[in-house]
């Protein structure tokens, strides 16, 4: 089963992504959970928006439709930050193409440099920010550490002369997460990225409580498993007790589980339709789980 076919329910799918993008419309910024940023204070929402494979599409308007429909409803909803990747294909440049210029004016955007080289590193990202139709980006990480030396020297010199705002790094993988955490602890920096999920808690012991004792905020990617999350609750009813979290959805429990926890700046579940996008940002929305109710969550989906 699908993550479609456990939110859709009976409803057609067309139906369910009209009805969900007039949902998230219908209220702007409601309740939505925020988070500082410890490098300056400044607020965003804990439930961003991932651009991997999703926004990785061509030019026909049958492909962009539906990715100009999430962006829409994402930007209704009042949540800011989107995360891609040179690395994701054609993503920064479908991404640049669909935004428009309120979207600009509202968006936190977050891309990543993902290549050897410091010139190499320079042309990359300053063709993102082209891609992007971006002049400054909100922020830059180092994508899966590669190179990481060489392109942080460049990161901070654009930070220091005002093309990025925030710099970073990233990995996706739990065998990755040791090395995260000794750059952390050697480097100056203003964001991490890395996996965590209800059934993948490795960062919890070390990786978490470490980006809060270094002030550094915390993007959390793969939150649903690559879609492998809902695998793990096919066939089960939804909890009775998910209503006392304001939650009506798998998806929406195992965001809350994630923001939770204080260390979370933002998380950045990626989708390509709008009922999906409702059903995420509603994750960010209303009462959390304390500790024992995070538990039961992670035991719902062991």
């Amino acid at each position: 089963m699908s993550r479609r076919e456990l939110l859709a329910g009976g409803v057609t799918c067309l139906a369910a992504a009209a009805v969900a993008a007039r949902a998230v419309a219908a209220s702007p910024g409601e309740g939505l959970i925020r988070r500082r940023i410890p490098a300056s204070g400044e607020e965003i929402p804990v439930i961003g928006l991932g651009t991997s494979r999703t926004f990785e599409a061509g030019e026909s308007g049958a492909e962009r439709a539906p990715l100009r429909e999430v962006l829409e409803a994402f930007f209704a909803s009042g949540a800011r930050l989107i995360d891609t990747s040179p690395m994701y294909s054609t993503a920064e440049k479908v991404l640049g193409e669909l935004m428009t210029p309120d979207m600009h004016q509202r968006a936190f955007l977050a891309t990543k440099v993902w290549t050897r080289g410091a010139r190499e590193g320079r042309e990359q990202m300053t063709r993102s920010a082209q891609l992007l139709r971006s002049a400054r980006l909100d922020l830059i990480q180092v994508h899966n550490l590669l190179d990481l030396d060489t392109q942080l020297k460049t990161l901070r010199e654009w930070k220091d002369g005002g093309r990025v705002r925030y710099i970073g790094v990233t990995h996706y993988t739990v065998s990755a997460q040791p090395e995260l955490g000794q750059v952390l602890k050697r480097e100056k920096l203003d964001f991490v990225q890395f996996n965590y999920s209800p059934v993948t808690r490795a960062a919890e012991k070390e990786l978490l409580p470490l980006a809060a004792d270094r002030g550094v905020a915390v993007l959390v990617n793969r939150p649903f498993e690559d879609g492998a999350l809902f695998e793990t609750v096919r066939g089960k009813a939804l909890p009775a007790w998910a209503g006392e979290l304001d939650a009506a959805s798998w998806g929406q429990l195992a965001l809350k589980f994630i923001a939770a926890h204080p260390a979370v700046t933002c998380i950045i579940p990626a989708t390509a339709r709008a009922a999906h996008l409702a059903d995420n940002i509603a994750g960010g929305r209303g009462r959390l789980p304390d500790a024992r109710q995070r538990e039961a969550i992670a035991q719902a989906f062991a």
